[in-house]
């Protein structure tokens, strides 16, 4: 055995210096040996089905690297030059130049990230020839594709690929039909703002004819495809004060105004919204109402569910209602736990515990803190054709391909499908979250007959997990029993990598005060959101995406005998210390590690996880 462990090494290390990009990598400390060994048993395994690629291109597709960084490696060992362009101009150019290449070809040209941005005089010849760029300019497919345009000369250059990104997003993806149409068309006459009515009541006929307007109706789909563009969560629509139209999208976990409507009544607005949304009733003003909408966009399928609910007014003849509109995109699901952005150790004890054949694993947190999201990519961990994977949720909102998902309802209310699984013949179930004793009961004796649980609770923090079971009336040794893991987890904004800037006074007696050491203030430096109006990456906010961190509470002996032995209440703080020193890392230190790495700055983390 040692025999081989050595001519596998000898192969590594052989291939890793025949490779001049891995090996220009290693030397400049862009990537770690321990990256190169894990993406090379991949890359043999490659080589085994007869898959023929460079060790470097498997290196790019390793998660835990910035693929970026090897393409610009291998586009500069191979002697491309890098292109400086202006993305407006690039922009122009290719709107001006769509008539030169087929919409087939132009398809094909986004579809591998390849441009035209301008033309340039050959310095020898004077001819023009066309100047191309790509995130990755080695790949043959590339050069088969510039080919095909039958072009008398060309050259192709390499640029970052988050700049070929904007030039598609700008040329490809940023028309909005129906915010154009809004425009073009803009309404010359009062919409009804100044309408008056001596009964409180809204008169029908006349909300029905500002209903018909074009307007109204471009609005409302401009703002859901928007939406969608800007990968919001949320759409949020209510009338303010002054009886105007507020819309507001939810990005990376903040509400930012994105149209306020001044021309049209609310009512005529909240009609429309209505209106396209299945199971509402507009004519129904008094009462909570859900709905969903589905639209087609970009040839995916996107669901969209309504949630309409009274509200009061300033204004004495408006019949208020507010509608938050979650958009449910199935390709933003996660399906591996490394993307949800966990730390090292976290990430390593969460997969311990969802490998084990029963036992429950609850997610922790606030509302908005990612606890489905991460549930669902923990789900695609363990979904084999081999396991039945069954969930129960309230509403459905991703469908997961492999697992069957029971849809609770009227007549099927969540004790009653957790009574039916059981004689479903389960592996593995997911039981959207634990309300109360009889659910939480049910989900427990699940986990304790052999089945792996999924389910969530909403506590702040692991300890206050069993608390909370406890105080439901669960008994002490199912829970010390039952759970395998609590994972506490908040989602964090990471600060725009764009336009971050170094904090040049940091305040050291608070840092002191909320844990960090005098060694962190030599070892780091501390950043905060540079906010720039001028940065495309965050459009000024000064973050760009989020990422989680998470307390994660194994079941270890020591805890278990905790539980055991409580009799009136739980001590969570005897739980957190023991599990602290049992390896557990806190909210605060994870987002402390965050801070340290410049990942996001000392204000987010105090928003997210308190001092």
């Amino acid at each position: 055995m040692e025999h081989e462990t050595t001519i596998e090494k000898e192969r590594y290390v052989s291939d890793a210096k025949r490779d001049r990009v891995v090996s220009r990598l290693l030397k400049s400390g862009l990537v770690q040996e321990h990256h190169v060994r894990t993406s090379w048993k991949e890359w043999q395994k490659l080589r085994q089905k007869d898959f023929k690629v460079p060790l470097w291109r498997v290196l790019a597709i390793n998660p835990e690297l910035e693929s970026q960084d090897i393409f610009v490696e291998a586009a500069r060992l191979y002697a491309f030059t890098e292109a400086k362009i202006e993305e407006s101009a690039a922009v122009e150019f290719i709107n001006h130049h769509r008539e030169t290449f087929s919409e087939d070809m132009w398809t094909e040209m986004v579809e591998h990230f390849v441009l035209p941005v301008r033309k340039e005089s050959d310095p020898l010849s004077g001819e023009k020839k066309w100047i191309f760029v790509t995130h990755d300019p080695t790949r043959p497919e590339v050069h088969q594709i510039i080919q095909r345009l039958r072009l008398r000369r060309f050259e192709l250059q390499f640029v970052r690929e988050s700049l070929v990104g904007g030039l598609i997003s700008d040329s490809f993806l940023g028309r909005n039909a129906f915010l154009e149409r809004l425009q073009e068309n803009a309404p010359a006459v009062d919409m009804g703002l100044s309408y008056e009515t001596d009964d409180a009541l809204v008169d029908e006929n006349v909300l029905e004819a500002e209903i018909s307007r074009s307007h109204l109706i471009s609005l409302f789909e401009g703002a859901l495809m928007e939406a969608v563009k800007l990968g919001a969560s949320d759409i949020h629509i209510y009338p303010d004060s002054e009886g105007q139209i507020q819309i507001h999208f939810r990005i990376d976990g903040d509400l930012s105004v994105w149209h306020v409507e001044k021309r049209f009544k609310p009512e005529a607005f909240l009609a429309v919204v209505k209106d396209n949304s299945m199971n509402v009733d507009r004519f129904d003003r008094d009462i909570a109402q859900d709905g969903f909408i589905q639209r087609w966009m970009d040839d995916v399928l996107i669901r969209f569910r309504v949630s309409v609910l009274p509200i009061a007014s300033a204004q004495q003849d408006v019949h208020a209602e507010s509608v938050v509109i979650r958009i449910l995109d199935d390709r933003k699901i996660l399906t591996d736990l490394r993307q949800i952005g966990l730390l090292d150790d976290a990430y390593a004890r969460f997969q311990n515990a969802i490998r084990q054949p029963h036992g429950m694993i609850i997610l922790t947190g606030p509302t908005g803190s990612g606890k489905s999201t991460t549930l669902v990519a923990a789900l695609h961990q363990v979904v084999t054709p081999k396991v039945n994977v069954l969930t129960v949720e309230d509403p459905v909102e991703y469908l997961m391909k492999g697992i069957r998902q029971i849809k609770l309802g009227p007549r099927l209310g969540l004790e009653g499908a957790l009574r039916a699984i059981l004689r479903h013949d389960p592996d593995v179930v997911m039981v959207g979250e634990m309300r109360d004793k009889e659910t939480a009961d049910l989900a427990i004796k699940l986990a304790n007959t052999g089945h792996l649980t999924f389910s969530t609770l909403h506590t702040n923090d692991a300890p206050s997990a069993v608390s909370r079971l406890f105080k439901m009336g669960v008994e002490p040794f199912l829970i010390a029993y039952a759970i395998n893991i609590v994972v506490a987890q908040r989602l964090m904004r990471k600060l725009c990598s764009s336009c971050r800037i170094p904090d040049p006074n940091p305040d050291f007696e608070f840092l002191r005060h909320i844990g960090f050491s005098d060694e962190d203030f030599y070892q780091a430096t501390f950043y905060q959101a540079g906010g720039f109006a001028s940065c495309k990456t965050c459009g000024g906010n000064g973050y760009k995406g989020r990422r989680a961190v998470a307390e994660t509470m194994l079941f270890t002996p020591k805890v278990r005998a905790i539980i055991l032995s409580a009799s009136d209440s739980i001590d969570e703080h005897e739980l957190r210390q023991v599990a602290v020193e049992e390896g557990m890392t806190t909210l605060q230190s994870a987002a402390r590690q965050l801070v340290l790495a410049g990942e996001t700055s000392i204000e987010e983390a105090i928003r997210v996880t308190g001092t």
